[in-house]
């Protein structure tokens, strides 16, 4: 590990391996605080967020101590990323794009509405403290459904294009401070809907057909099921981190060699789109190919993409890239947060999470598809995808799978919204420069 030392601090620099290793270790710290403490557990807060939040803050602490300080390499962190992004290809049937078609623009336009609410939100509050307009929309879409990207860029922009002094900051600590609470609350809210509303869970369901079939008792009701089916030991609830493992060697090695073909093609595709002046992300260019592999298997029945495998990958590659990617997280921003920006967060929290329940959730079926693709919009809405697809994960580890959200969250998330934020974001500012 190099070290250095800058104005009387020591500076510890990870490179990529370590980097990564710090990623597993912190994920794993999280599944132990999981089984410690059933609270986490019961809020659905994901293993990787529990872990990397914990390093964050232990970093924060020890450079505010001057102590030490922490330099991360990311570069591993973005292929784990771009990796993931292939598997929800990999899972992108055409069959199940027929049956969410509508859905995906349904959630779009309910994320467009979001947008605009996140920036009017931030602009009305900035009035009030007599701020700059902009850094209302800096603390709005811009950092919220942006993340900490769209924050980065258009922060350098408002500075450099109109002269809004600390725009980057205030953008990076907006988003820093949203991964955090969208990890924090998507999982708890939709708990919360799942229990108040008697939402029927594929694990649920598995447990009722189960408790029927070996006691012939059709009358009890959703609480009664659950708990009684548990407490005789008709069916035990799921256990995600005891599943056993059902994937072979030779199916998993399969799998993975089409998602790191998907990588690579999305890779040299992206290099050539830029060359002519076409700028899309490296991952969706990747999730674009693994969606071609799938369809092209599905149609010509040549070759089948396992789907226990494409989870098993997608598990593990979201899992050390959420834990990386919060641990490396520069909390010390947070610290130099002043009350307008705060408050501009606490309104931002308050609106995510309306949303989710109001639009998300009610108008998308009031099931536990639209439960889990709540959590996700709050994941997205106040952080990151990454965020959005850690909280759906967690709620499908413990309540059964949910395709279609998985499908369509990110899908919107990671692609179409941006187009849709950054001309909302354009026609704010030139509104208010």
């Amino acid at each position: 590990m190099e070290t250095e030392v800058l104005n009387g601090m020591l500076i510890l620099k990870f490179n990529m391996i370590q980097t990564i290793a710090l990623g597993v270790v912190m994920y794993y710290f999280g599944v132990l605080v999981r089984k410690l403490l059933p609270f986490f557990v019961k809020l659905s807060i994901p293993a990787s967020v529990i872990g990397g939040l914990t390093a964050a803050i232990l970093g924060a602490f020890l450079q505010s101590q001057n102590i030490v300080a922490f330099q991360f390499d990311s570069t591993l962190q973005n292929v784990l990323m771009i990796m993931f992004f292939c598997t929800i290809g990999m899972n992108a049937s055409y069959k199940l794009l027929i049956n969410g078609g509508v859905l995906i623009f349904v959630f779009w336009g309910i994320c467009a509405i979001a947008v605009l609410l996140q920036n009017l939100t931030g602009i009305y509050i900035s009035k009030l403290f007599g701020i700059n307009p902009l850094l209302g929309i800096i603390s709005g879409s811009v950092s919220m459904i942006g993340g900490l990207g769209t924050a980065g860029t258009f922060g350098s922009f408002f500075e450099n294009s109109f002269g809004v002094n600390g725009a980057m900051t205030a953008g990076l600590t907006c988003a820093t401070f949203g991964m955090i609470a969208g990890s924090a609350l998507g999982g708890p809210l939709s708990e919360w809907i799942i229990k108040r509303r008697k939402i029927i869970t594929p694990n649920l369901e598995k447990m009722q057909d189960q408790f029927i079939s070996n006691t012939g008792d059709r009358s009890s009701d959703y609480e009664e099921v659950g708990a009684l089916a548990e407490e005789e030991g008709v069916i035990t609830a799921p256990s995600y981190d005891e599943e056993e493992d059902l994937v072979s060697g030779h199916r998993l090695m399969r799998t993975l060699s089409w998602i790191l073909m998907s990588m690579g093609i999305g890779s040299a595709l992206s290099y050539y789109f830029s060359k002519v002046g076409i700028l899309l992300p490296a991952y969706l260019v990747a999730m674009i190919v693994a969606v071609t592999f799938r369809n092209i298997g599905d149609f010509s029945k040549w070759f089948e993409i396992d789907t226990k495998a494409v989870g098993m990958i997608s598990d593990i590659s979201l899992a050390i890239f959420v834990a990386m990617a919060i641990s490396t997280l520069n909390l010390r921003q947070l610290s130099d947060l002043a009350l307008p920006i705060f408050v501009m967060l606490i309104a931002q929290m308050i609106l995510v999470v309306l949303i989710a329940y109001f639009f998300v959730f009610k108008l998308l079926g009031k099931d536990y598809e639209s439960t889990v693709m709540s959590a996700g919009f709050v994941g997205f809405g106040l952080g990151a995808t990454p965020n959005a697809l850690a909280n759906m994960q967690t709620l499908s580890s413990k309540h059964g799978t949910a395709v279609k959200a998985f499908f369509v969250v990110p899908i919107v998330s990671a692609f179409l919204i941006d187009f849709t934020n950054a001309l909302l974001i354009m026609f704010f500012a030139n509104l208010f420069k």
